[in-house]
């Protein structure tokens, strides 16, 4: 299976009030795999209000062991059907910014139910890989995406 290598992982996603908390936080662990320890994950929640006053939270969930963002990344692949490898295939550009950083964005009510489906409203969980790549540009970036998808 083709390989990428990545310097981190981030997912983020947003509690707003009207929301079960432990629900939402059942969402993002959809994307976590179980053979990562509790260690290797930085796990942070920061509170905020929203644009009309309401309260909302941040939930940010990083990887940065090497060993752990492999086993993520790994993980990540068989968690994306043909449809939405074929999606972000197509959308491949747009998902890589100047940085190297390969964004996929999933529906968050889909997510708790175990149901990984990708989504580009505002109601989901966005997951950023920043990929290793050399040179480091956009092009060698989305170059390393695409064979790692299409294997």
């Amino acid at each position: 299976m083709g390989k990428i290598r990545a310097h981190h992982v981030r997912i983020t996603t947003f509690i707003q009030a009207t929301e079960d908390e432990d629900k939402v936080l059942e969402a993002i662990g959809t994307f976590i795999p179980e053979e990562i320890d509790d260690e290797d994950i930085i796990f942070d929640i920061d509170e905020t209000t929203g644009f009309f006053g309401n309260p909302i939270k941040v939930v940010n969930v990083e990887i940065k062991r090497s060993r752990a963002v492999r086993k993520f990344i790994d993980y990540f692949r068989e968690l994306l059907d043909e449809d939405a490898r074929r999606y972000i295939l197509e959308n491949l550009d747009e998902k890589v910014d100047e940085e190297g950083t390969f964004y996929v964005r999933f529906n968050k009510q889909r997510a708790y139910l175990g149901e990984p489906e990708i989504g580009e409203g505002s109601d989901v969980v966005q997951v950023r890989i920043k990929v290793k790549a050399f040179p480091m540009k956009k092009e060698a970036v989305v170059k390393a995406v695409r064979e790692w998808l299409e294997e």
